[in-house]
């Protein structure tokens, strides 16, 4: 049984991410092929984020009847979230392998249902904007 874990700054984490021996080298190498089904789920994170980017580009380049506001609007947001997803996807591959290292059960994450809720709302938009003509 473990003790508490010790808190970790935001930037020690994110130092983390540049440092690969310094995760190999805490706790006992996992079996390799949840390590690999773990890069598996960043790789997907990662097509993920490349989708949202490039929708955030065809929403500025091909919604060009609504007004600018709008438009730019609906893009930022599908890039704000290429970005965040992109982020996640490193702090979440990290967050899993340091578990599977240490023998802890796998981090939760409510990141998944905030990135759903997101893009529903703005292809929602979307749609509202199309099929009526709004931001015209």
């Amino acid at each position: 049984m473990s003790g508490p874990r010790p808190s970790r700054s935001a930037l020690s984490e994110v130092r983390l991410w540049f440092a690969p021996d310094r995760l190999r080298a805490e706790g006992r190498t996992p079996d390799y092929r949840f390590s690999l089904a773990n890069e598996r789920t960043f790789l997907a994170w990662l097509r993920t984020a490349m989708a949202l980017v490039g929708g955030g580009f065809a929403v500025d380049q091909f919604l060009t009847d609504t007004t600018r506001p709008l438009r730019i609007a609906l893009a930022l947001v599908l890039l704000a979230g290429g970005a965040l997803c992109a982020l996640r996807a490193i702090n979440h591959w990290i967050r899993c392998e340091r578990a599977m290292r240490r023998g802890e059960d796998l981090p939760s994450s409510r990141f998944p249902v905030v990135l759903g809720l997101a893009v529903g709302v703005v292809a929602l938009g979307m749609v509202l904007v199309v099929a009526f003509g709004w931001g015209v």
